[in-house]
C-alpha cells in the first residue's frame, strides 16, 4: 500500500465515496483495534470504540484538513472513542495513590529470549503489564499504548491527542512509575540495584 493510494481513497470518501472509505477501514481496522484492545482490555469495549472511532473519522472526514496524517488523526479519534468509552461505563479506577512525580524510570525488558523459560517468563510479565494498564488512569495509559506498544514519538502522541509535548513526557513518566509500582508490588519487576551513597565512587 502506497502512500498515493491511501491519499486517493481519503479524497474519494471526503466525497462521500463508501467504498474508499471502506478501503480505509480495511488498511487500519487491524492497528485501530489494537489500540483499542490496549486501551479496553475486552475485545466488546475495544471493538465498540474502534466502531466509534471508524463512525467519527466517516462523519469528520469533510473537514479533516490533513494537518496531521490521517493515521495520527485516526488515533486520536480512536484514543477518544477508548476513553469516552471508559468514562461512561465507569469501568476505570486511579490505583495510582497519590500524585507522583516526573522521574524518568524506563521499563528495560529483555530483547532476547533463548530458552523457553525466558520466553515463559517474559509472557508472564508481559500479562502483568497488561493487567497494571488497566490499573492507569485512561490519560495515563493511552500515553503509555501510544508510546511503549506502537512506538509513537513524543510529537506524534501530542499531535494524536492534542496536548503540548511537556504535558505529554510528564504523563509518561508518571504512568512509567505507576506501571512499575504495579510491577513491583507483584514480583514481577525487580528494582535497581541500591546505590544511595551519593558521594564518591571510584
Amino acid at each position: 500500500m502506497n502512500e498515493f493510494q491511501e491519499r486517493q481513497w481519503i479524497e474519494a470518501a471526503r466525497r462521500g465515496d463508501q467504498d474508499a472509505f471502506a478501503s480505509l477501514v480495511h488498511l487500519y481496522e487491524k492497528r485501530v483495534m489494537a489500540l483499542a484492545l490496549r486501551m479496553c482490555r475486552s475485545p466488546e469495549d475495544a471493538a465498540e470504540a474502534a466502531q466509534e472511532a471508524f463512525l467519527a473519522a466517516w462523519q469528520g472526514l469533510p473537514n479533516f484538513r490533513g494537518e496531521a496524517s490521517f493515521s495520527t488523526w485516526l488515533y486520536r479519534l480512536t484514543s477518544n472513542a477508548c476513553v469516552d468509552l471508559l468514562r461512561r461505563e465507569g469501568r476505570h479506577r486511579d490505583a495510582a495513590g497519590p500524585s507522583l512525580n516526573d522521574e524518568e524510570s524506563d521499563l528495560h525488558l529483555p530483547d532476547d529470549a533463548p530458552g523457553p523459560q525466558e520466553q515463559a517468563e517474559r509472557r508472564e510479565l508481559r500479562e502483568q503489564i497488561e493487567t497494571a494498564l488497566q490499573a492507569l488512569t485512561p490519560e495515563h495509559r493511552q500515553v503509555l499504548v501510544l508510546r511503549e506498544m506502537h512506538q509513537l514519538s513524543y510529537d506524534e502522541i501530542a499531535q494524536v491527542l492534542k496536548l503540548d509535548v511537556g504535558t505529554v513526557k510528564s504523563r509518561i513518566n508518571r504512568g512509567r512509575k505507576q506501571l512499575r509500582n504495579f510491577l513491583l508490588k507483584s514480583g514481577n519487576f525487580s528494582p535497581p540495584a541500591a546505590s544511595k551513597e551519593s558521594g564518591k565512587e571510584g
